[in-house]
């Protein structure tokens, strides 16, 4: 009997260290998932192409749409990817509640580094999706900033940068809070849970100052059918960028990016690939 539970516990003890050697990327709350996406054909021993990392939006993760069909159609276009959830989300670890702008950042940065040292990868671009685009946006800010190598271009779609101004106003989705005083968290539909600290600090956030440090191209992607974020994220972002960013505004296409996808994903391919 001693040793079989000795035997278990001994397994037990395998898995869990397994499970911790499984991360490869850390963030300020613990191990990231993620997955890469390769070109058929493709020999990281030998080849090198270029790699787009890509960012989920809030309450979403690495393996919800839009982004596999866009780690799908940059391989084809011979384009590497990686897409992986924040913390909180998806498989990764750390706890919604404590979720923050800069602990997103920081895992974006994260996954930055760790790409900068894939000896395959020649070129990184970015590209963000709701609040993954006010994140992709500001951590090419940050970058630029700090004077150290930057994207070669950056791809926002639907950039949720009304966050600050929901936060600003005390409604989250269908949460209703005292913004000077938020309760410890909120819960948005009754589950997802945003924590106070997220209430208070995405209330400050220098979004479009921040953007604004990034000198390269721009693509921004914005649906006419969007009831999440509005329009004028995207427009903001665009007079943000001056010349060199592009709004492109795709008729009857929704937030999810669900019905007309395949027009996202070819705008996407087809800037990366110049």
């Amino acid at each position: 009997m001693k040793r079989t539970l000795l035997t278990i516990l001994l397994s037990l003890s395998a898995i869990f260290v397994t499970m911790a050697k499984d991360f490869e990327v850390h963030g300020p709350q613990g191990g990231l998932s993620f997955k890469i996406s390769l070109p058929e054909g493709f020999n990281p021993e030998s080849d090198s192409c270029p790699m787009v990392i890509l960012m989920h939006g809030i309450f979403s993760s690495k393996d919800y749409n839009p982004m596999p069909a866009i780690a799908k159609g940059l391989a084809k276009a011979g384009i590497a990817s990686i897409r992986f959830d924040f913390n909180g989300h998806g498989k990764s670890e750390g706890l919604m509640q404590e979720m923050t702008i800069e602990k997103e950042i920081a895992d974006a940065m994260a996954v930055w580094q760790y790409v900068k040292s894939l000896p395959y990868v020649s070129e990184i671009g970015l590209l963000g999706h709701s609040q993954g685009g006010v994140i992709a946006s500001m951590t090419a800010g940050r970058l630029a900033g700090r004077g150290e190598e930057v994207p070669v271009g950056v791809v926002l779609i639907a950039p949720g940068s009304v966050i600050k101004e929901a936060c600003q106003g005390g409604k989250f989705f269908n949460a209703s809070f005292d913004p000077k005083d938020p309760p410890e968290f909120i819960r948005c539909w009754g589950v997802m849970k945003l924590g106070r600290e997220y209430l208070l600090t995405t209330q400050e956030l220098y979004i479009y100052g921040t953007a604004a440090a990034y000198k390269g191209p721009v693509r921004i992607l914005h649906g006419t059918k969007d009831n999440i974020v509005p329009m004028w994220c995207s427009e903001k972002f665009k007079e943000t960028y001056g010349d060199k960013a592009e709004l492109s505004v795709i008729d009857g296409e929704n937030h999810l990016i669900s019905r007309r996808h395949g027009e996202v994903v070819s705008q996407v391919v087809g800037f990366f690939s110049k």
